[in-house]
């Protein structure tokens, strides 16, 4: 892959953050229309929702007004999602799995935005990795506090942790002067993360009393290459099944008559 100039990887970052400002808004106005909020709860916690987490990140970087405030695009595409969610119903088993793709799309395209950002600010890798993972889940964090809800990262299946690794994989291919690759991988690695933990149940530890049989049990249960088949599973059912009943009549044949 061709590696992009200066520019043209600033372009390319941008669009991705709008990509990601869009989906966001999108998702936080559907989460209002779900708590029946009026159109201006709507909009308010679309906006949030799209520019949250670029707001944080701009101002961490202390490189002048944020961006949200300063390019209109930003805004004016918050307000579209906005918009798309008062317009059409996006709720109920339907949307369900397209509602998915777009919150681990979103989650990748700031993730990437957010680590590439602080590079080009200069900044090194440990802050790229950190303000990724801000922007790809800053929005939401603030989006779920306002609705008194506890912040999606803090359980459940990956997504500051599917942040996390877009982030380092924008780093390290950046670090090895493969920017475009670094790009285009880490949306494809933070989306496809976050899709495969909610498919296969992928959580985190919980709780303080950790351990190393915990940590196996955990790592058997998330594998799916550790996880026994349905078939086995069911075979090994019927088998238990049937041991128990020829254990149950030789019990009764063989007990001495009274």
């Amino acid at each position: 892959m061709a590696a992009l100039s200066a520019d043209t990887l600033s372009e390319v970052t941008r669009a991705i953050d709008l990509a990601g400002v869009f989906a966001n808004a999108v998702l936080g106005g559907a989460l209002a229309a779900r708590e029946r909020l009026d159109v201006i709860g709507l909009v308010t916690l679309a906006v949030i929702a799209g520019t949250g987490g670029g707001l944080i990140r701009d101002t961490l970087l202390q490189r002048g007004t944020p961006v949200a405030l300063t390019d209109y695009a930003y805004l004016l595409t918050a307000l579209a999602g906005a918009g798309v969610a008062f317009l059409i119903k996006v709720e109920g088993s339907a949307w369900r799995r397209p509602l998915l793709f777009v919150d681990a799309l979103a989650l990748g395209f700031w993730a990437v935005a957010g680590a590439q950002k602080t590079l080009e600010s200069g900044l090194g890798w440990l802050p790229a990795v950190l303000l990724g993972l801000i922007t790809a889940v800053g929005g939401g964090v603030v989006r779920d506090v306002l609705i008194r809800r506890v912040p999606a990262i803090f359980g459940g299946t990956l997504y500051a942790g599917a942040a996390l690794v877009a982030s380092i994989v924008v780093v390290l291919c950046t670090q090895l002067g493969q920017a475009t690759i670094g790009v285009a991988a880490g949306v494809l690695v933070g989306a496809g993360l976050r899709l495969l933990s909610i498919q296969f149940h992928w959580t985190l530890p919980q709780g303080r009393n950790w351990t190393l049989r915990d940590g196996r049990e955990w790592w058997a249960r998330s594998s799916p290459l550790l996880r026994p088949a349905r078939g086995q599973q069911q075979r090994a059912k019927r088998w238990e099944s049937w041991r128990a009943t020829r254990l149950s009549r030789r019990g009764g044949r063989d007990h001495p008559k009274q």
